[in-house]
């Protein structure tokens, strides 16, 4: 299947002679972006587009050329993956945010433990949803988190593959299936779910999100300026307020 990109255009004002800029930004960052936006054009700055997707999507296309002036994403993997490819400014690179892994949906608490009853508590014939493990961060760390509770042998097969994380989340959300692993910030785009249980921390590696200038970026002053902004002192509260939480350095 092939894999889109959703592209906001955050913009308030009319289209200036100068091209916007283009943040490619992991989809569980879209709230965020979302809420900076205007914060950003207050201070006189032009608008800036964000296309959103899975971060090893974002980081495909940018490796093809596609126009991004910063990537934000979901793992430093794929932003590893990058710079072994030259295509990031190294000295702009900032792991500016973090998170936690949950289980989504339900009525009540869940125990997260050796004890659990997963096929109970899915359903039978029922899935889990969970951003694609062979692609996504939301995936991976869902497969080491699974792993280290010793479920991943059972759970594997029933996997409902999403290609990010908030498609994940809109299957719990449809009722297509039960339960979903999703990040703790997504829940909040999803009013009529709640946490059921938080992934202990050691199950995963750290959730964190490099942001970094890409190579056509980092020809940019206005870039630099803007990568500044998403992860400086004043957009730190407007991240925090939406569950990200700051890297212990």
């Amino acid at each position: 299947m092939q894999r889109r990109s959703l592209l906001l255009v955050l913009a308030a004002s009319p289209a200036k002679a100068q091209a916007p800029l283009t943040v490619f930004a992991a989809a569980s960052l879209a709230d965020g972006m979302r809420a900076l936006a205007p914060l950003w054009q207050a201070r006189g700055n032009p608008p800036f587009r964000v296309s959103l997707a899975a971060s090893s999507a974002l980081a495909r296309q940018v490796e093809q050329g596609a126009p991004a002036d910063i990537l934000a994403s979901a793992d430093e993997e794929w932003m590893d993956w990058l710079a072994a490819r030259s295509l990031i400014a190294p000295a702009t690179r900032r792991s500016a945010l973090g998170n936690a892994l949950v289980l989504v949906g339900g009525t009540a608490p869940v125990s997260l433990g050796p004890g659990l009853d997963w096929g109970a508590l899915l359903g039978p014939g029922g899935r889990l949803a969970v951003a694609d493990p062979a692609h996504v961060p939301a995936g991976r760390y869902a497969q080491a988190a699974l792993t280290a509770l010793g479920a991943w042998p059972t759970l594997a097969p029933r996997l409902a593959r999403a290609e990010n994380v908030r498609a994940a989340l809109l299957l719990v959300e449809r009722g297509e299936v039960r339960f979903g692993i999703v990040y703790r910030t997504d829940v909040a785009a999803a009013p009529s779910l709640r946490i059921a249980a938080t992934f202990p921390p050691e199950s995963h590696r750290p959730i964190t999100y490099p942001f970094a200038l890409t190579s056509r970026g980092a020809a940019n002053p206005q870039a630099a300026s803007l990568l500044a902004f998403l992860t400086g002192p004043e957009a730190m509260p407007v991240w925090q307020g939406l569950g990200f939480t700051t890297p212990a350095p």
